[in-house]
Parts: C-alpha cells; sequence; structure tokens
C-alpha cells in the first residue's frame, strides 16, 4: 500500500508564491496579512486538500486542545444526553474530545485513563465506574486536570459535578407516600455507587419523616438496565412480599419493572405505582408514561467540561464541587 502523502505549508507555500511564514500566519488567523493574500492562500489550502499537523502544533504550544472522556455506559440514554452537554461545550472553547466506554468494568476504566495519558490530553471528565478508584487518586497525585461526572467521592477532594441525589430519593419516595401508598420497596443499584447510595438516603428519610419502619428486605439490588429491572421485579414477585410502590435506581431498570408487573396482571399504578429516576428521552413514550426524577443531564457534561478548562487554564486550584438541583416529573406511572 502506498505511503501517506499529507499536504504541507511548504507544498502551499510554493503554490501561492509566497512565504511559509506568510502562510501559517494565514492558516492561524493570524491578524497581520494581507486579506487577499490570506484568501487566495486558504483557496489553495483547500484545493490541495491541506490537513492541520496537530501534533507539530502540539509540540510548539505543549497543548493537545483535546479532552479526554471516559464513560461508564455510552450505550445509556442518561449518558448520551451528558455527551451532548460535552461535545457543544468543546466545540464552543475549541477543544476535540477523545471518547472511551469502559462498559462498567473496572479494569476498563485503568485501561482508558492510560491510553488517554499516553494522548497528552489536556485534561479528562470521568463517569467512573466505582468510588473507590485508585487511578482517581493517582491522577490527583499526578496533577492531571480531572473532573468527576456524577459521582460523589466522600473520602477523596477532587473536582467534581453530581445531581441532589438525596433530594431525588426524598421527593420521590415522600410522592408516592402523598398518593396513598404505603408499603414502598425500592429496587437500587449497587451500593459502591455514591448515586445509589445517596439515592437510598433519601428513600430512607421520606420513610422516616413519617414513621415508617426501613425494612433491610425492602431493599433489592439490580443491574441498572431494563433487564436488571425485569429480572427483579421476577424475583421480587415470587417472594410475596406486600408492596404498593416501587422507587427505582433510574428509568431503564423502572421500564423493565413495568414489563414484570404487567406480565403478572397488576395495574399500574393502582396496584403498584413506579417511580423512575433521571427522566431519559422515552420515559414519557412508555406506557404509562413514567414519573421519574429528572436531572439535568446536558449540565452535568456542559458545566463539567467549563470546570475541567477552568483547571486546565490554572483559573482555579482549589477543589470544586457542583451540585444541581432536580426535580419531580409527574405522570402516569404514579
Amino acid at each position: 500500500m502506498a505511503q501517506k502523502k499529507y499536504v504541507t505549508i511548504k507544498d502551499i507555500a510554493r503554490e501561492a508564491g509566497v512565504s511559509v511564514n506568510t502562510v501559517s500566519r494565514a492558516l492561524n488567523n493570524k491578524p497581520d496579512i494581507n486579506k487577499e493574500t490570506k484568501k487566495k492562500i486558504l483557496k489553495i489550502a483547500k484545493k490541495l486538500g491541506y490537513v492541520k499537523n496537530i501534533t507539530a502544533s502540539t509540540l510548539r504550544n505543549k497543548s493537545t486542545k483535546i479532552v479526554g472522556v471516559i464513560l461508564a455506559d455510552s450505550s445509556n440514554p442518561f449518558y448520551a444526553e451528558v455527551l451532548k452537554g460535552i461535545e457543544i461545550a468543546s466545540r464552543k472553547f475549541g477543544y476535540q474530545i477523545i471518547l472511551m466506554n469502559t462498559e462498567r468494568i473496572y479494569e476498563n476504566e485503568a485501561i482508558a485513563i492510560e491510553i488517554l495519558l499516553q494522548r497528552r490530553v489536556d485534561g479528562l471528565l470521568i463517569a467512573p465506574v466505582q468510588d473507590k478508584n485508585e487511578d482517581i487518586e493517582k491522577l490527583r497525585k499526578m496533577n492531571v486536570p480531572f473532573v468527576i461526572i456524577g459521582r460523589h467521592f466522600e473520602e477523596l477532594e477532587v473536582d467534581e459535578i453530581f445531581s441532589d441525589e438525596v433530594k431525588g430519593g426524598y421527593i420521590a419516595t415522600k410522592y408516592l407516600l402523598e398518593t396513598g401508598k404505603q408499603n414502598p420497596i425500592m429496587i437500587n443499584g449497587a451500593l459502591f455507587k455514591s448515586p445509589a447510595r445517596m439515592r437510598y438516603e433519601g428513600f430512607k428519610l421520606a420513610l422516616e419523616e413519617k414513621n415508617i419502619p426501613v425494612k433491610k428486605e425492602n431493599i433489592f439490588i439490580s443491574d441498572i438496565d431494563i433487564e436488571g429491572g425485569y429480572k427483579t421485579i421476577k424475583s421480587v414477585l415470587r417472594k410475596k412480599i406486600n408492596f404498593d410502590s416501587i422507587f427505582c435506581y433510574n428509568d431503564l431498570v423502572a421500564i423493565g419493572v413495568m414489563k414484570g408487573l404487567k406480565e403478572a396482571e397488576l395495574k399500574i399504578p393502582e396496584d403498584v405505582a413506579v417511580v423512575g429516576y433521571d427522566d431519559i428521552y422515552f420515559s414519557s413514550f412508555v406506557c404509562p408514561a413514567l414519573t421519574t426524577v429528572k436531572i439535568k443531564k446536558f449540565d452535568l457534561g456542559y458545566e463539567g467540561f467549563k470546570m475541567l478548562l477552568e483547571k486546565i487554564r490554572g483559573r482555579r486550584k482549589k477543589v470544586k464541587r457542583k451540585i444541581l438541583e432536580v426535580e419531580l416529573v409527574k405522570r402516569e406511572s404514579a
């Protein structure tokens, strides 16, 4: 196979009959160049198929203008919205992103961090698989700019942006109780993740306010996808537990739960009310439409990128934690 032959600024200079320095000023949009000359150079560059050599630019400026993004599960609609916020912010501020998907596997996260550091990215946005994380501690000691998205690291002083998960769990459960339900259960995610712990705290707080005992046997741990919710509710129904409502870790779990309830010929919300979490795009299109806790997914990405940019540019040295508001969206399932 023939070796790639890239057009260089020397090729453009030769074609335009100007110096290499003049071509460089035109391509980098410098002000000290004649408008007509600049126009001519840009036209020739386009005709020849010139592509800027980022590697050379990096060596000169010591900045790649690239941010690494590590997501736990890019197939999850929740992360699609987060990524949208990151992408829009990156374009606005003149950065590119490299996306790595860990598929919720901790070992993949360590590999992703290593690969991105080898690429000399300017900083990292990380939605980690779990809270106990040696690689995050390593980044902190290396002074690599990074921001944690959607997690709260209680034991580490790191930059992070996350939702008010305790409030989310509280308002979801309080609403179920206000609608007359008296025996809510929770189908939660694994407790090594801060959102699961914090949402449970909110769930517990709402029950305690009404003097309803919080029973461990009413808390179920599920995989945090549709299949996980479906399998978990099938297991719950076999246990013959007395319950009239369910607070689910997220909307995907809730959708799986509703499928299982329908198969058991239970009416939603009359027999069992269901509340989800996240307010992903299609939660309003399932039947019945899902009552859920809305979080600012786009802002997690957009504001997270801005926080990272502050670190990259050296404008902030102190650790920053940003907590985003949540709200209940009432639909048909509760």
